[in-house]
């Protein structure tokens, strides 16, 4: 049960942007932009290290949606997000990629774990500074919007194959203007 009154029947993150629309429209508007904008890492791949950080923070909720999200991008399946998630570096990823959520795990920690030496091993795979910066602002607005589904005690539903299955919507409708009741 939330630990506020929330609007009824809406999980996750959509309870309390539905309860306060006016905050809601610039969360979602940052989002779009990190997780959808025109960007030399794949919408897939920026979903996947939104996954990986909301894992690391054990947000059922939030690790489930984007991932079911990022399965979709990627063309595979849960068992691929779920290895992702238990041991990147074993995954048949790009050594970008795995230099990226490496970073990404350090800012879930807090922003002074990011150490120079992840900075030149990713830009050493071919990492942009774009893109170094995307992963870090990923990063932490997941460790924000995490907090925020949790913090409030919304519920989710448990069955995993609803985030696999409402993955592909979710991909079409992006986040600005999303309509929360859906």
């Amino acid at each position: 049960m939330a630990h506020i009154q929330l609007p009824e029947g809406l999980p996750g993150i959509r309870g309390p942007m539905a309860f306060r629309p006016e905050t809601s429209k610039p969360l979602n508007e940052l989002a779009e932009v990190l997780l959808r904008s025109e960007n030399t890492l794949t919408r897939g791949e920026r979903e996947l290290i939104a996954t990986y950080v909301s894992y690391l923070n054990d947000c059922f909720y939030c690790q489930n949606t984007h991932g079911g999200i990022a399965q979709h991008y990627l063309q595979c399946d849960i068992s691929h997000i779920d290895s992702v998630k238990k041991d990147f570096e074993s995954v048949n990823l790009s050594d970008k990629l795995k230099a990226l959520l490496s970073i990404a795990a350090s800012v879930q920690k807090g922003g002074k774990f990011v150490t120079p030496e992840q900075i030149e091993k990713a830009k050493s795979f071919g990492a942009t500074d774009i893109e170094i910066h995307d992963t870090v602002l990923i990063a932490a607005a997941f460790c924000m919007f995490n907090r925020y589904v949790d913090g409030l005690g919304t519920w989710a539903p448990q069955g995993r194959n609803f985030y696999v299955e409402r993955g592909p919507r979710r991909a079409a409708e992006g986040y600005a203007g999303l309509d929360l009741y859906k």
